[in-house]
């Protein structure tokens, strides 16, 4: 009787704990309409989300062709690397001369063993469904923490995007590699991991120079939480890493290195351009048009700077004091005004870009969500923010572009930075206080 009686007290909370999920499922599909709309329940709807992604992108890999666009070309550069030319000018594929920086020489050169030296594209296509699979997690954590975005907006974020399973698991880009690294980073800053954050975030600078769109949100959040001289050791871990991550590199041909992996002025060609196809091809590669848009897009950084981030009443150059020193208390960053930041930092640089080849829609494609839905307006309801979403997905699966779709993508945009300019901020309005009140 004793024995029944320590089986019962041993079974005790593992019934108690499954007569609790029980509860709480049952209350979920009672509630099923909130399911849909309360970001609370973002974790369950994430969950079953994942587990359809599962079956979708076996599904694709299997039944879906694989194209050849620049998996061999990486595969050469890499070779280039492993037979021993350490000379970024001599390091080359099928597609052009190698571009980006060390980070990527190193992750293709794991790839390039996992699969055969690249020639077992099926396992190739195997990790980097893995891959896309991490990301979905990564961003689902960004998103519960968050609480902003409605989840039934997930199904269009994940099951509904051909594009984004096609850059992954049928193209082989490396632009993925370089945002699961990113979408790391950010996880890490959300916990305040701030020195683990910078760390990832350079190894996905590492990958491809692009993840520098987010680097202006970066660097303001790291002066408002610690100020210029906490800052800079933080800054030294993003410059460090580079510099080991590329030194062999650097120790043949410093600036072949950095002429090749950080090109700034590097050139696009018309034919892919996703975004300005409505232009004259000489207007598209006028050096006048880029620095335009460079000055267009460093402008809004600075008013968004300015004007939505920076809202102590005190001026910009105070980021630069010690947080103690400030007139206004300092206030620990909320996940909302990390997130905001650094999403609308790269999506300022997306709008103002150069040009964007299809690959490049993984650089914002799992931000829009919350850039659409994070800041409520009164005029742009759920059916308006899901057109918005449809229409930009709808610009990047038209190939080749048009000067319709690459109109709309831009009026899409318009429509986003507009509510990200005017829609309540994340970093509400305080005033200093004034020392003779005391």
């Amino acid at each position: 009787m004793a024995a029944g009686l320590r089986k019962r007290g041993r079974a005790g909370p593992a019934t108690r704990a499954a007569g609790l999920c029980g509860q709480w499922l049952g209350g979920a599909w009672q509630e099923r309409r909130l399911l849909l709309l309360e970001p609370r329940y973002t974790l369950l709807v994430a969950a079953c989300l994942c587990l359809a992604e599962v079956g979708i992108t076996f599904w694709v890999i299997h039944r879906v062709a694989y194209t050849e666009i620049d998996w061999k070309a990486y595969m050469a550069e890499v070779e280039g690397v492993i037979n021993g030319t350490y000379d970024y000018t001599q390091l080359q594929g099928d597609t052009g001369p190698l571009v980006y920086p060390a980070g990527f020489v190193y992750i293709f050169m794991g790839l390039y063993y996992a699969t055969d030296r690249g020639a077992d594209i099926r396992m190739a296509q195997h990790i980097f469904a893995v891959l896309y699979l991490a990301t979905l997690l990564l961003v689902f954590l960004i998103y519960h923490q968050t609480c902003k975005v409605p989840p039934f907006v997930f199904f269009f974020m994940c099951c509904a995007s051909y594009r984004v399973h096609s850059i992954f698991v049928l193209r082989l880009f490396n632009d993925p590699v370089a945002m699961v690294l990113l979408f790391l980073s950010v996880n890490l800053l959300l916990a305040q991991r701030w020195s683990w954050g910078c760390c990832c975030f350079s190894l996905a600078v590492s990958v491809k120079m692009s993840v520098l769109l987010f680097a202006p949100g970066l660097l303001f959040l790291l002066l408002t939480k610690f100020g210029l001289r906490g800052a800079l050791p933080k800054l030294g871990i993003c410059a460090v890493l580079q510099v080991v991550l590329g030194l062999p590199f650097l120790l043949k041909n410093p600036v072949g290195y950095l002429s090749r992996s950080f090109d700034l002025g590097r050139q696009f060609l018309f034919r892919w351009t996703v975004n300005w196809r409505f232009l004259p091809e000489a207007l598209f590669l006028h050096r006048a048009f880029h620095l335009a848009l460079l000055t267009a897009h460093l402008t809004v950084l600075l008013l968004f700077a300015l004007c939505r981030w920076h809202r102590t009443g005190e001026g910009i150059l105070s980021l630069l004091k010690d947080p103690s020193k400030r007139k206004v208390p300092p206030q620990p960053l909320t996940p909302n005004q990390i997130v905001s930041t650094l999403f609308t930092s790269n999506f300022i640089g997306i709008c103002f870009s150069r040009s964007l080849h299809y690959q490049f829609y993984v650089w914002y494609f799992h931000t829009l969500p919350y850039l659409l839905w994070a800041t409520p307006a009164r005029w742009l309801t759920h059916l308006l923010r899901l057109l918005v979403l449809g229409l930009i997905e709808l610009s990047w699966n038209t190939y080749p572009s048009t000067s319709c779709s690459s109109a709309a993508l831009h009026a899409c945009h318009a429509v986003i930075l507009l509510q990200l300019w005017l829609g309540p901020q994340p970093f509400p309005k305080t005033i200093p206080h004034s020392k003779k009140a005391h």
